[in-house]
């Protein structure tokens, strides 16, 4: 194959090495991959990534990664078609935009990575979101990301829990302190 001489040859033969359609097998993979997270996922948000960089791509991967979210850019209709495998009434083409999506394990960890990212970098703009089997909208998302993580409210229980018996010790053992300092004062004065 040849493209050419200059300096853009090489990004012309990496264009048609990476732009070649797909076979059927391959599509059926990525479907299958996408149900798979779909499925898995507690909580999607939308989102349309145009005009971002490849260096706020990475970005938002990496952080995405880190929080144990998954950042999915698929054409639309194979989101809606995995989305509706999966359960989820959704219908991606009314969606504007080139459309990613990030699924996270719990209700919030997706919500709470993309609004922190489109407060970084303007380009990422949350187009909507689901939550339990439903398709919820932008504003929506947003109040979600602002809720506490599942693990932060269950590490707030505990502490509220266990905050009686940590008053408990703390008063039971100013007694005995208070007790052995009377006895200490009594000893020194027969002493």
């Amino acid at each position: 194959l040849f493209l050419g001489r200059g300096p853009h040859a090489c990004l012309r033969l990496i264009a048609v090495i990476f732009c070649m359609a797909k076979s059927k097998a391959q599509k059926s993979t990525d479907l299958a991959r996408l149900t798979d997270a779909f499925k898995a996922s507690k909580g999607a948000v939308f989102v349309d990534y145009k005009g971002i960089t490849v260096k706020n791509v990475n970005k938002l991967r990496r952080t995405a990664e880190n929080a144990g979210v998954d950042y999915v850019v698929a054409k639309k209709t194979l989101i809606t078609i995995a989305a509706r495998a999966a359960g989820f009434d959704l219908n991606a083409k009314t969606m504007d935009g080139n459309i990613a999506v990030a699924l996270g394990q719990d209700e919030v960890g997706a919500a709470s990575v993309v609004a922190a990212m489109s407060k970084d970098i303007e380009q990422v703009k949350i187009l909507g979101g689901t939550l339990e089997g439903r398709f919820i909208d932008a504003s929506q998302v947003k109040a979600l990301a602002a809720l506490p993580s599942k693990q932060q409210l269950l590490a707030q229980l505990a502490f509220v829990l266990n905050a009686p018996r940590v008053g408990l010790v703390t008063t039971l053992s100013g007694i005995t302190r208070g007790f052995v300092t009377a006895l200490a004062q009594v000893q020194e004065k027969k002493a």
